[in-house]
Formats: C-alpha cells, sequence, structure tokens
C-alpha cells in the first residue's frame, strides 16, 4: 500500500513547513561561508559565482522544457530570474558594508510586507507584529550606521519580496525545479559581465572557487529547490512569516562562522521572531491552498 501524499506532492510525514526551515539554515550558513570569500574576490564576483555554480547544476539535474512556452510562463520566470539575481547580490553588497544579522534583518521587511499585504486573518497579524517587534529591536543598536549598507539591504528585501510571490506561479507553471533551472540562469546572465569584471583575476583561485561551488550549493541550489516545492502549498502570508526565522539563523551563522558578537538585545529579538515563526507554522494546516 503506498503512503499517503500531501497536496504538495510530499510524503504525508514531511511537511512543507520543515522543507522551508531546511532551506533557512542552508542559505543562512551559506551566507556566512560567503562574507569569508570579500577578502579574497570582490562580492559582485561571489554573487555571480554562486548563481552560475547553481545554474550549472540545476540544468544538469533539473533541465527544463523550453519549446511551447507560452508568453506569460516567459514573463513570470525572468521576473523570477531578475528577482533572485537582485536579490543574491544587493545582500552581499550590504553583508560586505555592515553586520549579516542587521543585514538580514532589514532584508525581512519584504518577506514581512508580502505577509502583511497577504494576510487575511487578524491572528496572522499577531504575528507579523511580533515579527516585527523583532526587527526593530534588532535594527536600534548596530555598532556602526552605513546607509549605503542599509540601501543595500532594502533592496535585497524588494527583490525578496519579488521573489515570495513569483516563485509560486513559477513552480505552477514550470514542471519540478526547471523553473529555478531558468531563474538562475536569467541571473548568471544578468551579472556575468558585472561579477566578470568586479572580479577579475582573483575569482579564478582554486580556494575561491571551491568555497563559491560551496556557497553555490548551499546559498542557492538547496533552499530554492526545497522553497519551491514548498510554495506550491504555503499561502504567501504564511510563507512570510515563517521566513522571520531568517534574522536569528543568520545571526547566529555570523557568530559561529565569522565569529560577529551577539548583543542582549539581538537576543531578545531572535526570541521574538522565533515565537513568530512558531505561531505561524501552526496556522498553516487550516490554511487555504492557494489558487
Amino acid at each position: 500500500m503506498s503512503s499517503p501524499e500531501s497536496r504538495a506532492g510530499l510524503p504525508a510525514w514531511l511537511s512543507p513547513v520543515w522543507l522551508v526551515l531546511g532551506a533557512i539554515l542552508s542559505v543562512q550558513v551559506g551566507a556566512a561561508f560567503a562574507k569569508s570569500l570579500f577578502t579574497l574576490t570582490a562580492p559582485t564576483a561571489v554573487a555571480w559565482l554562486r548563481m552560475a555554480v547553481a545554474a550549472l547544476i540545476f540544468w544538469a539535474f533539473a533541465r527544463p522544457r523550453l519549446r511551447g512556452r507560452t508568453w506569460v510562463e516567459w514573463r513570470v520566470v525572468l521576473g523570477y530570474g531578475v528577482a533572485l539575481a537582485t536579490m543574491n547580490w544587493a545582500i552581499y553588497q550590504s553583508f560586505a558594508r555592515i553586520p549579516i544579522g542587521l543585514a538580514v534583518t532589514i532584508e525581512f521587511l519584504g518577506p514581512l510586507g508580502v505577509a502583511i499585504v497577504g494576510s487575511r486573518r487578524a491572528r496572522d497579524l499577531i504575528w507579523v507584529a511580533l515579527a516585527a517587534l523583532g526587527v526593530t529591536l534588532l535594527g536600534v543598536f548596530p555598532a556602526t550606521v552605513d546607509w549605503i549598507g542599509i540601501g543595500f539591504a532594502l533592496l535585497a528585501g524588494a527583490a525578496w519580496a519579488g521573489y515570495i510571490v513569483l516563485s509560486g506561479p513559477t513552480g505552477r507553471y514550470w514542471e519540478g525545479v526547471t523553473g529555478v533551472s531558468v531563474g538562475s540562469l536569467v541571473g548568471a546572465l544578468v551579472f556575468l559581465i558585472p561579477g566578470v569584471l568586479a572580479g577579475g583575476a582573483s575569482m579564478w583561485q582554486w580556494p575561491v572557487l571551491g568555497l563559491a561551488a560551496i556557497v553555490g550549493v548551499m546559498s542557492s541550489v538547496i533552499p530554492y529547490g526545497l522553497e519551491m516545492v514548498a510554495r506550491r502549498s504555503i499561502p504567501a502570508s504564511v510563507f512570510g512569516i515563517l521566513m522571520s526565522l531568517e534574522p536569528a539563523v543568520a545571526a547566529l551563522a555570523a557568530l559561529l562562522i565569522l565569529h560577529e558578537q551577539l548583543s542582549g538585545v539581538e537576543v531578545v529579538a531572535m526570541a521574538c521572531v522565533i515565537v513568530a515563526s512558531v505561531g505561524s507554522t501552526r496556522t498553516l494546516a487550516k490554511a487555504p491552498a492557494p489558487n
């Protein structure tokens, strides 16, 4: 007798919530590794290498069907790819200027905005408010204020919001994770010339290429594949609230890998966003499936 499957086509025991949480952990550990590369080559070069590695891997294992596609399908996936590329590039520019925890906290305003706009129930807004409190606390006492870094984080947040909105229809129009394959290739092509020019000879060193390959797998291949599958059954509002774990995981990864210290305020803020995320998952089973 075959095992029951969830509405996302997954085994019933494998909730899409766990896919999102696994994606969060993978992408933030990868982010910390990526920042360690900035002493060897430019952030734009690291961002492009990440996109290029992801595109190569996705096309090797999930080659999409290109013929017979409608303009609507192409428009969605191209927008998805541009949002993906902009998000990756902008957040790396921010990482180069401000701490990872602060950058991801500001970036989180994008998915938080999606959650607020998409919410239809009062209790969902409670979790949004708690997550917003955590974001506010994390941004109250930065060690230094670099407005360029903050601006890049805001740009990454706007792109992240676009990524969330477009990932749902991309997953429905493009089979499996083939939409991620096309989107990753679009991002790699968009930043091909800026990435190569910024990196120069330094980006072709074996230590850089090796670590960039790890970053590409952890920050793009694993999380985008998991999220694409999960987004087929998670409403954008619930997905956006669940992603409130990002600042906490980012700061923790930065502490363990880069030794970026955490303050007492940051610990309290992380507690807020974790509680908000746990609260949002409790409503997932009762949330309607996307149309």
